[in-house]
């Protein structure tokens, strides 16, 4: 026993010190993410109960920023916005791109091009996206124009300059540029399916599609849960695209929270109003990230 002892107490300063090179380097990274992001965080939390305005100070109001924010209509129409854009941004995004990772996967002629053209948009900025797609939707020369040069004069489509629809109209240019990098994540977790359990299905006689949903999804969730996580936090974030497309319009009616907030906080002057809302959109995304490491690290502890 006092051998074991002696050589677990000589073994616990090689273990201090193994792959010390590495932890080293870390260093920076952990003091940067301790100071910028949590300290960054921490901050915004707690001038969040100021009334500060064109400068921070500390001068407590307790919760009404927050019930000026829930009782302002711009900020409900934004969460409105957010929500429709992102239940549907995440059904369309995993459906599109795990269909298209399907037909890649089938060893078909011209894979690589194929795969080129569908992730090329995801190169391109939210800003470029943007405009590409505010050209497009315009009902004097885009689409709704070329379609009626065709013939069909009573043919309409202007999500853009429709009230109540135009957020679908962001929606349409977010899915052309996120639904490639979706297709390749579903790509890469569809490649690493054992061809076994392919031959055993078609033995068995299972038909594809029972086949994906029920064998090849199960055995992609870790592919899935991070590609969900993904999606989620472009979609709390989203900004770029909006701004780019119809710069919150027709008047407040593609309003999103990070616009809102960054309104608020450089036109509005209004700090404490867009520390509250930037405040939200972090509960937001703690309410995704938390789950997602509980499913990851949690259940392997």
């Amino acid at each position: 026993m006092r051998h074991f002892t002696m050589s677990s107490a000589a073994r616990r300063p090689s273990r201090l010190f193994r792959n010390f090179s590495a932890k080293i380097a870390s260093v920076p990274m952990i003091l940067t993410a301790l100071v910028v992001f949590v300290g960054g965080t921490l901050w915004t939390v707690l001038y969040s109960f100021t009334n500060s305005r064109l400068l921070p100070r500390l001068n407590f109001v307790g919760l009404d920023q927050y019930e000026r924010l829930w009782a302002t209509p711009r900020w409900l129409v934004s969460i409105e916005n957010l929500a429709i854009y992102g239940i549907l941004s995440l059904i369309f995004s995993l459906v599109i791109g795990f269909v298209l990772a399907a037909l890649l996967d089938q060893k078909i002629r011209f894979e690589d091009t194929l795969r080129t053209i569908f992730l090329y948009p995801f190169a391109l900025s939210f800003v470029v996206t943007g405009v590409v797609w505010q050209w497009l939707l315009n009902p004097d020369f885009g689409v709704q124009a070329v379609v009626r040069s065709l013939g069909w004069e009573s043919f309409a489509f202007d999500p853009l300059y429709n009230s109540s629809i135009v957020i679908y109209g962001v929606l349409i240019a977010a899915l052309w540029q996120g639904t490639g990098f979706v297709m390749c994540l579903m790509l890469a977790g569809l490649r690493g399916i054992d061809e076994d359990i392919w031959k055993a299905a078609r033995v068995d006689g299972i038909p594809a599609w029972r086949t994906y949903l029920f064998i090849v999804l199960p055995m992609m969730r870790p592919v899935l849960v991070t590609t969900l996580v993904i999606i989620a936090a472009g979609i709390v974030k989203v900004y770029d695209l909006v701004v780019a497309q119809t710069s919150g319009g027709p008047g407040i009616a593609s309003e999103v929270p990070a616009k809102y907030v960054y309104d608020y906080m450089f036109f509005a002057q209004n700090l404490g109003q867009g520390f509250a809302a930037s405040t939200m959109m972090l509960l937001s995304v703690a309410i995704v990230i938390v789950p997602w490491a509980y499913l990851e690290f949690g259940r392997r502890r």
